[in-house]
C-alpha cells in the first residue's frame, strides 16, 4: 500500500496549494459559516430538557432565567476569550493548537487524546442514539436505534468526506431548521400556550428562596448547555479569514445562542410556572402540548431531532481537525494527516471519529462516558483561557488588534467560573471523575512514548 499524502501545515496565509504541493485543507468558509458553526456546536438536545433541571435546583422564575443569563454570560467572556486566540493562532486544529503553542505539547496531545476517547465521541455516541429514538418515534422505522444511528453517523462520515464546504452546507441547513425549532418553541410557550393557574410569575419570584448552594448546582446543566463554542476554532484552517471570521462568527454565534435560550426558559417559565417547569421531565414537549395538543408534541419531536443531527454534524466537522493536527505534528498515525486530493477533506480523521463513536453507541457505554465529561472538559477550558496571559506574556503577534475586552479581569473570572464547575463536579461526582482524570493523565506517558517514536523514525529516514 502506497504512503498516504501527508498535509503541509495550514497557516494564515495559506490558500490554494501549488500543484507540486501535498494538498491542504481548502479554505472555503465564511462568516456565516463560522457562526452556524459555532450555534451548531452549543445548540443540541440539552436545551429541550435542562430547562427542567435547573427549575428543580432553583425554585423561582427569577433564579432560573438568571442562571440562564449567567450562563451565556460565562460563555460570552470564553469567545471573547477564543476570538483573541483566533486572531493570533489561525492555525489548523485551534484549541489544540493554542494549547501546544502557549504550553507544551504534551498539553495539547493530552486535549486531543481527552477529545477523541472522551469529550466528543461519547457525547457524539450518546447523542446519535437520541437521534435514534426520535427519530423512529417519528417515523416508525422498522429498525433498531443501533441501526439508526449507525446510519445516521455514517451519513454524515460521507458528507464530510467529500470537503469542507458540503459538510458546511449541510451543517448550516440544520442549523436554520434548528433556530425554527426553537422560535416555535417560544412562540408556543410566549402567545399560545395557557398560564399555569396559582400565583403569578411576579409572586413566585418574589417568594422565591433558593440558596447559593442550589443556585451553583443549577449552574451545572446550564454550563453543559452553553458548552461547545470552543469547536468552531478546530476549522480555523479551512476559512477564508480566520482572523476577521472566526472572531465574528464567535461573538455573533454565542450572542445568537443566548438571545434564544433565554427565551426558552422565559416561554417555559410563562407556560409552565417554576414549580411546573420543575416538574415536567420533558418541558418542551409540555409546552407545545400546551399550545397545539398532541400535533404541537410530535412538531417539536421533529425538532429535537434535528438538533441532535445537527450536533452530530457539527461534530464531524469540527473535532477531526483536532486529530488531523496531531498527526501532522508527529504524535498521532501519519495516515489520519491524509487530505484527499479532489475533495480536500482529512477523510481519514473524519472516520476514525465516526467509527470510534459508533463502536461507543453500539456497546451503550457512551453514559457512563458522559459522566466522565464535565471535569475534564473544563479543566481544558481553563487552561485555554490562560494561554491568553502567557501569549501576550511573551508579547506574540496582536494579528489585528482585537483583544479580550476587560481583560484580565473577565479572563480571570472565566477561568475562575471553570475551576467551580470542575470542583464542584468533583465533589458532586468523585468517582466519575476520577474515572475521566485518569483516561486524561493516561495521555501523557502515551505523548512521550509516541514522541519518541517519532524522533526514531525521523532519525532513521534523514
Amino acid at each position: 500500500m502506497t504512503e498516504p499524502t501527508l498535509a503541509v501545515p495550514a497557516d494564515s496565509a495559506a490558500a490554494e496549494p501549488a500543484a507540486t504541493e501535498a494538498p491542504r485543507l481548502a479554505r472555503r468558509l465564511g462568516v456565516f459559516d463560522a457562526t452556524m458553526i459555532v450555534m451548531g456546536g452549543i445548540i443540541g438536545s440539552g436545551i429541550f430538557v435542562n430547562p427542567h433541571v435547573v427549575a428543580e435546583r432553583v425554585h423561582s422564575p427569577a433564579l432560573i432565567v438568571g442562571a440562564w443569563v449567567l450562563g451565556g454570560a460565562i460563555a460570552l467572556a470564553g469567545a471573547f476569550v477564543w476570538a483573541e486566540l483566533a486572531v493570533r493562532r489561525p492555525q489548523v486544529g485551534g484549541q489544540y493548537a493554542y494549547l501546544r503553542d502557549a504550553y507544551h505539547p504534551a498539553v495539547a496531545f493530552v486535549y486531543g487524546w481527552a477529545l477523541l476517547l472522551v469529550i466528543q465521541t461519547g457525547g457524539m455516541a450518546a447523542v446519535a442514539v437520541t437521534f435514534a429514538r426520535y427519530f423512529r418515534e417519528i417515523t416508525h422505522v422498522p429498525l433498531g436505534e443501533p441501526a439508526v444511528a449507525a446510519l445516521a453517523l455514517g451519513l454524515l462520515v460521507a458528507v464530510n468526506c467529500v470537503g469542507v464546504r458540503a459538510g458546511s452546507t449541510v451543517q448550516s441547513a440544520l442549523m436554520v431548521l434548528k433556530i425554527v425549532a426553537i422560535g416555535a418553541l417560544v412562540a408556543a410557550g410566549l402567545f399560545f400556550a395557557g398560564r399555569p393557574a396559582g400565583a403569578s410569575v411576579a409572586q413566585a419570584a418574589a417568594a422565591g428562596g433558593d440558596t447559593l448552594l442550589g443556585f451553583g448546582a443549577a449552574m451545572t446543566p446550564v454550563m453543559f448547555a452553553f458548552g461547545g463554542w470552543q469547536t468552531a476554532s478546530f476549522v480555523s484552517a479551512e476559512m477564508r479569514d480566520p482572523r476577521r471570521d472566526l472572531a465574528r462568527g464567535l461573538l455573533i454565534g454565542v450572542l445568537g445562542v443566548i438571545a434564544l435560550y433565554v427565551a426558552v426558559n422565559v416561554a417555559c417559565v410563562l407556560a409552565l410556572g417554576a414549580d411546573g417547569l420543575a416538574a415536567e421531565a420533558a418541558p418542551a414537549s409540555a409546552v407545545m402540548r400546551a399550545a397545539f395538543g398532541p400535533r404541537g408534541a410530535a412538531l417539536i419531536a421533529v425538532g429535537i431531532a434535528i438538533s441532535t443531527l445537527g450536533f452530530l454534524s457539527q461534530s464531524m466537522l469540527t473535532a477531526p481537525r483536532v486529530y488531523f493536527a496531531m498527526a501532522l505534528d508527529g504524535v498521532f498515525f501519519r495516515r489520519v494527516a491524509y487530505v484527499d486530493p479532489r475533495t480536500r477533506a482529512p477523510v481519514v480523521a473524519i472516520a476514525l471519529q465516526g467509527v470510534l463513536a459508533l463502536v461507543i453507541a453500539l456497546t451503550g457505554s457512551y453514559e457512563q462516558i458522559l459522566n466522565y465529561v464535565v471535569s475534564v472538559d473544563f479543566i481544558f477550558f481553563g487552561l485555554t483561557a490562560g494561554a491568553i496571559f502567557a501569549f501576550r506574556r511573551r508579547g506574540a503577534e496582536e494579528g489585528g488588534g482585537w483583544s479580550v475586552p476587560g481583560h484580565p479581569v473577565t479572563t480571570a473570572l472565566f477561568i475562575a467560573a471553570c475551576v467551580a464547575i470542575v470542583a464542584t463536579t468533583i465533589y458532586k461526582y468523585p468517582r466519575d471523575s476520577v474515572i475521566g482524570l485518569a483516561i486524561m493523565l493516561a495521555g501523557v506517558p502515551v505523548y512521550y512514548l509516541w514522541s519518541r517514536r517519532s524522533r526514531r523514525v525521523a532519525a532513521s529516514t534523514s
